[in-house]
């Protein structure tokens, strides 16, 4: 919710604010009328009134979340944002290949990191592992395209 109750010298009222697409919405509502401050049936009437207007903010933010999402997902270059192709080095000095995962879940709210070695699993089922653990925190269903755009999008050459 983003919405804010303000009770300063200048205003009195509440303040609605979300960024859809980049483009920032302001709005206010005021619990003044004729210098007076509203109470009652009136002051809840902005109140509602107030989290309509963020409500209808919230679900165009969610439309074209999910409208934008694929281009999200991707780097100019064709690879998957989030996803790395990494030779890591473990403490014994040898060299392993890995899918290494960093993203923002979306399922979790928090930041995601994980890897999958080309080692353990081979190079197509770590490829698997690791873009199903990204659909899953970025909510994309396996049976979408935008899956099997994901899946396409392995790294050339990475055995």
């Amino acid at each position: 919710m983003s919405i804010k109750l303000l009770d300063n010298a200048a205003f009195y009222g509440f303040r609605v604010r979300r960024t859809v697409n980049g483009k920032q919405f302001q709005e206010y509502f005021s619990l003044k009328q004729d210098g007076d401050r509203l109470q009652g049936r009136a002051k809840k009437l902005v109140e509602q009134a107030a989290l309509n207007r963020d409500t209808e903010l919230s679900k165009l933010q969610d439309k074209i979340r999910e409208r934008l999402k694929p281009d999200r997902c991707f780097n100019d270059d064709g690879s998957i944002r989030g996803i790395s192709y990494l030779m890591k080095t473990e403490k014994s000095g040898a060299v392993t290949p890995i899918f290494q995962l960093g993203i923002a879940s979306e399922l979790e709210s928090k930041i995601v990191c994980t890897s999958f070695s080309l080692n353990a699993h081979g190079s197509e089922e770590a490829w698997r592992k690791a873009v199903d653990t990204y659909a899953k925190h970025k909510v994309i269903r396996k049976n979408t395209k935008l899956y099997r755009q994901l899946m396409a999008a392995k790294p050339s050459g990475k055995r």
